[in-house]
């Protein structure tokens, strides 16, 4: 098993890659999940607000400009890349800053939020117990956490895909981190509860389209294709359009349904 810093360093790695087509492909599609999660957190102006793996901004910038100019956001994330993309976004956001950081170890001092937020970001948390106390930690009394993380692939078609495409590639360093990492919410809520904070689990589809299988390889497989040899390529990428598309080639819609962990701070 690989340390904590290797693992962690693995975990930075993909999301480094990730950044140069996140925002165009693939943070757009999940606006409704963003929307959906904002729609969960009740804010309202002047509040604090934390959003952790917050990638290339999206639910930052909505944030900020949902608590006003009274309010304040961060947004932090482990990838470097990811967050340049992200302060590249701004343009008036004067209430909003970006710091490097990971859900284990939140840069922030105790009760620094009203809400923090974590939109399909948990899931990645290689140790989710540290997360919940840092979580409960820097929320205040009474304050609100909301998270959106995947179904399993059988309600989560881009879970099926990523799952169907990692079976080709090296095996991660650390146990239990994936998109479906978090099918099963149960333990995660028990470590939140164990900090502080009671959640209930609320469930809704929302799903997205890719125009052919090609578009979706593109996006969804650069992690998987960037550690495999060419020859190992080709037959993963056979694979999984079997998997994901039976009959051929066209548009598919990916049916999604996504968990929504929401709860506060006794």
């Amino acid at each position: 098993m690989a340390s904590s810093e290797d693992a962690q360093a693995w975990q930075v790695g993909i999301w480094d890659r990730k950044s140069q087509n996140y925002l165009q492909e693939t943070d757009k599609r999940f606006r409704p999940i963003h929307e959906a999660l904002l729609d969960r957190s009740g804010l309202g102006g002047n509040q604090s607000v934390l959003d952790i793996g917050t990638g290339t901004g999206s639910v930052a910038i909505a944030a900020a400009h949902a608590v006003g100019e009274g309010g304040d956001v961060t947004g932090t994330d482990i990838s470097a890349d990811m967050l340049a993309v992200a302060e590249g976004r701004l343009v008036d956001e004067t209430n909003l800053v970006f710091r490097l950081g990971s859900a284990e170890e939140i840069p922030a001092v105790d009760g620094s939020f009203h809400v923090v937020l974590a939109s399909l970001s948990m899931m990645y948390v290689i140790d989710r117990a540290a997360a919940a106390r840092e979580i409960a930690r820097v929320l205040r009394p009474g304050g609100r956490f909301v998270a959106a993380v995947w179904s399993g692939p059988d309600d989560c078609d881009i879970v099926k895909f990523q799952t169907a495409a990692g079976a080709f590639a090296p095996k991660p360093p650390v146990a239990g981190v994936g998109p479906g990492a978090l099918a099963d919410p149960l333990p995660f809520q028990a470590q939140l509860l164990d900090a502080g904070i009671d959640t209930e689990v609320e469930t809704e589809e929302l799903g997205f389209d890719y125009d052919d299988f090609e578009s979706a390889w593109e996006v969804l497989a650069g992690v998987t294709t960037a550690s495999l040899e060419p020859e190992r390529v080709e037959e993963a990428k056979l694979a999984v359009q079997a998997a994901m598309w039976p009959n051929g080639e066209g548009p598919r819609h990916f049916r999604n349904v996504t968990q929504f962990i929401v709860g506060n701070k006794g």
